[in-house]
């Protein structure tokens, strides 16, 4: 990473990046420590994503993550950061219900939260609620294809858009969250050769996930990314660390070191003047 310090990545430097050589990089983190690594590392965005509910606080879906969860959460990261662009996720039911609904929840997450930017699920449907988030002044990330809260009604964890009508309704979904005023587009687990049509049509970035190597970036959950997250790997995820087996083993070993009296070792303790020992013992037989 350069050493020269750089200046806080915005929206419209995020949308500035559109179709350029160097490819959008994402991840998503929801604490203090992993949002200060991504910084350190130099990536452009950080996605405060309601994955939280699975793989930190063990839900089953990404469904039950609440407002004060995200805004927890958000918060945690932003005290990480100083340069990364971070969008959280309005979860499931905090924007369904109306246009002022979604504004209002947008507004907490950037005011109550610090959040950089929003992102909502949903392409025709949710392009009201894009809109309405946009005139009150807060960046909105739109998010297609395969979207974890409507999993249940889209049948499972399935990729997306592969017969000629569903293909059409992605198309006909980037196009409307881009006129909605979105500033940048995440899909996910769609073929690569539609992921490229839409990201050849769209005028704003575009970054997947499971969507091939065609589109502007690229995000990825950091505890598939890490290993952090065992329960399963996407098919569309790499694996670069295995933390969880590394947080295992460094478990074990230290209860094994406690059982058999190696740790503590003196060099992890403090000591007390051999004045002050003396008194104390002499206090001590006094007092018997």
């Amino acid at each position: 990473m350069n050493s020269q310090k750089r200046e806080k990545v915005t929206a419209p430097a995020i949308q500035a990046m559109k179709g350029g050589a160097t490819k959008i990089t994402m991840v998503t983190a929801y604490d203090f420590p992993t949002a200060r690594a991504v910084e350190a590392a130099g990536l452009d965005m950080i996605l405060v994503g309601d994955s939280l509910g699975m793989v930190v606080l063990g839900y089953d879906s990404t469904v039950p993550v609440t407002m004060d969860e995200m805004l927890h959460h958000t918060r945690a990261v932003m005290r990480g950061v100083e340069t990364v662009h971070v969008v959280a996720d309005l979860p499931f039911m905090s924007y369904q219900v109306s246009d002022e609904q979604a504004v209002m929840n947008a507004g907490r997450l950037m005011k109550e939260g610090g959040a950089d930017a929003v992102k909502l699920e949903g392409g025709r449907v949710v392009a009201s609620r894009i809109a309405a988030i946009v005139r009150a002044g807060i960046p909105v990330m739109a998010h297609i294809g395969l979207t974890p809260q409507s999993a249940a009604a889209l049948g499972g964890f399935k990729v997306q858009g592969r017969s000629l009508d569903a293909a059409r309704g992605l198309i006909a979904d980037a196009e409307a969250v881009q006129a909605a005023g979105a500033y940048a587009i995440v899909i996910e687990a769609v073929p690569r050769q539609l992921a490229r049509m839409i990201t050849a049509r769209s005028s704003v970035p575009t970054i997947g996930i499971g969507a091939g190597p065609d589109c502007d970036g690229q995000v990825l959950v950091c505890g598939d990314l890490l290993g952090s997250f065992d329960r399963f790997t996407p098919r569309f995820a790499k694996r670069y660390a295995e933390l969880a087996t590394t947080m295992r083993d460094a478990f074990t070993m230290y209860a094994n070191e406690v059982q058999t009296g190696v740790f503590p070792a003196q060099e992890h303790g403090f000591a007390m003047s051999r004045e002050v020992i003396a008194a104390l013992e002499d206090e001590l037989a006094n007092l018997q």
